[in-house]
């Protein structure tokens, strides 16, 4: 009888420990913005603004978009042809495509390792590659990238608000 006793008490234990640690987990605790440490050496840590927030950069009213996003170019063969937005592709033009975006907003890209930024339109869709958010013009990925050679890089997608 007294084995039944210690059985039942521990069981009850147990749930109620278990419960108070789920509910705990459960509770979001009030944090300020995080500070992200970049990669590069020598670099000050970069405060990452909430999604809904808006700041200015030279004149310019960014909304942040996706950091550490994959970045490539169109290649030569797409020259000349139609967008989806029915333009006719130029790969010296200051152009992207994107999934989801609308035609016609500017977004600013960055190069996450030199710094260095294109503001570009949105007048095409894709990229049709899953692990790929951006595809930029050749003209706009060799602007800002460190290797030419290169045929992808991550960057920072922000918005620009008219």
């Amino acid at each position: 009888m007294r084995n039944k006793k210690n059985i039942l008490f521990a069981t009850i234990a147990l749930t109620l420990i278990s419960g108070f640690t789920y509910m705990i987990s459960q509770t979001k605790p009030t944090t300020e913005p995080k500070i992200i440490q970049d990669t590069v050496k020598n670099v000050k840590p970069t405060i990452i603004p909430l999604p809904d927030s808006v700041f200015t950069d030279k004149g310019l009213k960014l909304r942040p978009y996706k950091k550490n996003a994959h970045a490539s170019y169109y290649a030569d063969r797409f020259n000349g042809k139609r967008t989806a937005n029915g333009s006719r592709f130029n790969n010296n033009s200051y152009t992207a495509a994107h999934k989801k975006l609308p035609f016609g907003t500017r977004v600013k890209v960055t190069n996450e390792a030199n710094g260095k930024f294109v503001i570009v339109k949105i007048t095409d869709r894709g990229p049709f590659v899953k692990t790929r958010e951006i595809d930029l013009s050749k003209r706009a990925f060799m602007d800002i990238t460190k290797n030419k050679g290169a045929g992808a890089m991550k960057v920072t997608i922000e918005t620009i608000i008219e």
